[in-house]
């Protein structure tokens, strides 16, 4: 299929410029709270283990290690993220949301449900559940990806 490509590119821009303007997304020292949001839905990505960790935040956001435990530890900092020892492996530390963080993620997620919405508000309903299916089956290919099950 041809174009679809760069109609992707063109709505990963249109949602980044306005992503760190939503509304829950400022934080008082006005760095804001995008990256902690990034964090918080690559733990949730990486869950399904059971045991989501620095790594797990590295591999889903595509940014090496370093990067990663520097994004981490901001959002520990933040209140949005704690460390705990795996119940599996006391040697590893695996990453929960923090009651604030889990407040986080959802507002997050209530804005990018209502942007879809906006987008596709001119739609017939079923071409809207079209799209949002074919969305969420090309976000389970980026999961293979990251997790190298492709």
């Amino acid at each position: 299929m041809s174009g679809g490509g760069v109609a992707l590119f063109r709505l990963v821009r249109f949602w980044s410029r306005r992503w760190a303007q939503a509304p829950g997304m400022e934080d008082p020292e006005g760095e804001g709270h995008v990256p902690h949001v990034m964090v918080l839905e690559a733990i949730a990505s990486g869950e399904s283990d059971g045991e989501p960790s620095i790594s797990t935040v590295a591999a889903q956001l595509g940014v090496d290690h370093s990067v990663a435990s520097r994004m981490v530890a901001r959002s520990v900092a933040a209140g949005f993220v704690r460390k705990a020892p795996s119940p599996r492996d006391a040697r590893r530390t695996v990453l929960r949301p923090t009651p604030a963080g889990d407040e986080l993620l959802e507002a997050a997620r209530v804005w990018q449900e209502e942007v879809f919405a906006e987008l596709t508000a001119g739609w017939e309903r079923e071409d809207a559940e079209r799209l949002a299916g074919y969305l969420q089956r090309l976000a389970s290919n980026l999961d293979a990806l990251n997790t190298g099950r492709r």
